[in-house]
């Protein structure tokens, strides 16, 4: 629950920082209360002010026009301002619907480990499109808050459209397979390709 080995549990019990229960065979008992205030009070003394940036942007094509370093930069002035110890700066480049994200997976490890008190996101999105308050609720069980820079929508309409037709393939490749989710995929994107264009006829 806290990574500690015998050996230190040992020589918090010598110097009263942490003392066990003990059975009627001796053996050492930990109470769950006392380790989560260990843990609490680790993390003020600590953690809290240790932060993880993470940013994202959901193509290769975004990453190599500079739009992640820029979002690195702008996270990297917001914890310097707030005067914050970066632990790491963690990246990705996937769709916010992408279960699989290689830095989200590393930013949850660090949480479980203890590592930092913070987690600072640009934009809500940039951590999950869909099930923010899930990830939230998982990152507070470990002493870790989400703080968000800027909490006015960014207006990404491509990033939207690319997400709704993730969805689509996604489950029409279940349905009518993986080529056939393909399929349906490239229909929805050409529909939506013509209703822009309409769109800016009118």
């Amino acid at each position: 629950m806290i990574g500690m080995s015998i050996e230190g549990l040992r020589h918090w019990e010598a110097t009263g920082v942490l003392v066990p229960m003990r059975t009627l065979t001796n053996q050492r008992r930990y109470r769950v209360a006392d380790l989560q205030a260990l843990l609490s009070e680790n993390l003020q003394v600590g953690q809290a002010s240790r932060c993880i940036l993470y940013a994202r942007v959901p193509t290769k094509k975004q990453q190599e026009a500079g739009n992640l370093d820029r979002q690195l930069g702008r996270l990297t002035a917001f914890a310097a301002e707030q005067q914050w110890q970066v632990v790491t700066a963690l990246t990705d480049v996937a769709s916010g619907l992408n279960e699989k994200r290689r830095g989200l997976h590393q930013l949850l490890e660090l949480a479980q480990q203890h590592q930092a008190g913070i987690v600072a996101v640009e934009y809500k999105d940039r951590l999950a499109r869909f099930g923010f308050a899930y990830l939230e609720t998982f990152l507070h069980a470990f002493g870790v808050r989400v703080v968000i820079m800027e909490h006015t929508a960014k207006d990404d309409q491509q990033e939207l459209v690319d997400d709704l037709i993730a969805i689509t393939t996604s489950f029409s490749a279940r349905i009518y397979g993986k080529r056939g989710g393909k399929k349906v995929a490239t229909t929805v994107r050409q529909a939506m390709a013509t209703l822009a264009e309409e769109g800016d006829s009118v």
